[in-house]
């Protein structure tokens, strides 16, 4: 009964997340094609689509160092109950485009990010155990990605067409983006408590004491080697999130590229999708094998798709509408392999993203406020990173930096990986009384 009552809480989470970012990735993933357009129509709207997301995701990472202190105080359901309306607001904002309110309801879901994330997080690893967190992680990570697909079936339709996005059809839009928010966030009351048959002993403690966990975690030494994984999982989230997007809506060799926007977001989703349910439906499996194959793929599919894109797309086009050749023959864009690499992008990013999800709440059961606060921190930065210099640089410099971070990330996550095996072997082979170097265990019982 315990084992059904905490698969329904993970199952109501992703539920939940499923209808928040069905609005806030959708949106993410249009926002430059939709700020562009509202330029068009009012010149005096100095917005700028990549610089919002990076005054996002740079207020995320520094608010995630006071996260846990929050999370102490609310509890994990609360905390992620407020980070959702602040993401509601956001959506909200673009039916009254202004300049200064998106940037100030950028700084306002920053911090609500770094609430909702950590205590989402928080409340996984509580409702889960070392024989089900992988499991736990692919179902989540499948749900939530559901919303990739229907956000991006919606603004298929109703962007098909159109070269610019008019003021009526953004207005539906962000309509129904802001209802299924606010759906989304009142489904996060019913998430269950989690019981103490939970196996976990993140147990709460003062918000001072969770702020200096928090800093004292992220300069050990496998924290540190994660913090490169994690990276590399911020700068991919940037580019498959906003970037690509903006790219195949500048490409203006394709036949209909702001068609492309929804396109490209439903098959990132089918991507993700279909990574994490199958990593949930064959997690008890894969997991004895460990974390770093599911990794390795994730490395080599990634590889594959920024070759790809190299060659499809013109250099200049996260910049703005081009006509420059692809690396084709004949110069032309093709659209089924621009579509291919948006699904590439997901499975590899959900390689990446439940492995994570698994190391941290399995390594880190008993401290797993303060670890996804590092780990949304480092990802929340790069991202930021990546926002801010897309405004100035090239797709192949886009390109040459994922694929340093990602053999570089692909490598760290393998080494802590191998040392959490090695711990884990010592420590099961250790006779009762001795710890896990080997020596007798003092501590009273």
């Amino acid at each position: 009964m315990a084992l059904e009552r905490r698969t329904l809480g993970v199952v109501v989470l992703g539920f939940a997340f499923m209808l928040i970012f069905t609005s806030f990735q959708t949106q993410g993933n249009m926002q430059q094609v939709v700020i562009d357009s509202i330029q068009k129509e009012d010149p005096s709207f100095a917005g700028s689509g990549y610089v919002s997301l990076a005054v996002v995701y740079a207020v995320f990472a520094t608010t995630n160092w006071v996260a846990p202190s929050c999370l102490t105080i609310l509890g994990p359901k609360l905390t992620m109950v407020a980070g959702a309306l602040t993401y509601t607001l956001f959506i909200a904002s673009f039916l009254w485009p202004h300049t200064w309110l998106l940037y100030l309801v950028s700084v306002v879901v920053g911090l609500g990010a770094a609430l909702i994330w950590t205590g989402q997080g928080n409340y996984l690893t509580l409702m889960s155990d070392d024989a089900t967190i992988t499991r736990n992680s692919g179902i989540f990570w499948a749900m939530m990605q559901c919303s990739m697909v229907f956000g991006n079936i919606f603004v298929f339709v109703k962007f098909r067409g159109q070269e610019v996005i008019s003021a009526d059809t953004r207005f539906v839009v962000f309509i129904s983006l802001t209802a299924v928010s606010v759906a989304g966030t009142l489904v996060l009351l019913l998430l269950p408590k989690p019981g103490s048959q939970s196996g976990r002993s993140d147990a709460a403690s003062s918000p001072t004491k969770e702020l200096m966990k928090s800093f004292k975690l992220f300069v050990t030494k496998d924290m540190l080697l994660l913090s490169v994984t994690f990276f590399y999982t911020g700068l991919e989230l940037s580019f498959y999130s906003g970037v690509y997007s903006a790219c195949l809506s500048f490409t203006q060799r394709f036949p209909d590229p702001k068609m492309l926007v929804g396109l490209s977001g439903i098959s990132i989703g089918v991507g993700e999708i279909l990574a994490g349910a199958t990593f949930g439906i064959f997690g008890s499996k894969t997991i004895k094998f460990g974390r770093d194959p599911i990794v390795l793929l994730g490395f080599l599919i990634h590889m594959v798709c920024f070759y790809l894109i190299f060659l499809n797309l013109p250099k200049d086009s996260p910049l703005c509408d081009t006509y420059g050749p692809s690396k084709f023959s004949g110069g032309q864009p093709i659209v089924w392999i621009a579509l291919l690499c948006s699904f590439l992008l997901g499975f590899g990013d959900a390689c990446f993203n439940t492995q994570v999800y698994s190391l941290l709440g399995s390594v880190y059961s008993d401290n797993s406020g303060p670890a996804f606060a590092v780990f949304q921190f480092v990802q929340s930065f790069s991202a930021a990173c990546c926002f801010f210099y897309s405004t100035y640089i090239s797709l192949h410099w886009h390109l040459g930096i994922l694929v340093v971070f990602c053999v570089v990330g692909t490598l760290t996550f393998c080494v802590v990986e191998w040392n959490a095996y090695r711990k884990a072997v010592v420590k099961s082979a250790a006779p009762e009384g001795y710890d896990n170097e080997g020596e007798v265990d003092q501590r009273p019982s």
